[in-house]
């Protein structure tokens, strides 16, 4: 029973360590809002850029990162 107990207490340690279920889906969450955004940016023309202050160049850069490349401010 104690060996059961100290490897099931081990195993939960573990997994806090890493983070929670609740982490995970908070960033795939952020993945895929990010991906969304960087989806309507590339579909905005040069006059729309120009209306919020970027250039197309800016633009495709943002647009190509990946989904997880979040910014740190989100991960709070």
């Amino acid at each position: 029973m104690f060996a059961s107990l100290h490897t099931s207490t081990l195993a939960v340690a573990h997994v806090q360590s890493r983070g929670t279920l609740a982490d995970l889906t908070k960033r795939l969450r952020l993945a895929m809002t990010a991906r969304r955004q960087r989806a309507q940016l590339a579909r905005l023309d040069d006059n729309m850029l120009a209306d919020i202050g970027i250039t197309p160049r800016q633009a495709a850069t943002e647009a190509a990162r990946p989904a997880w490349d979040v910014p740190s401010t989100w991960l709070r």
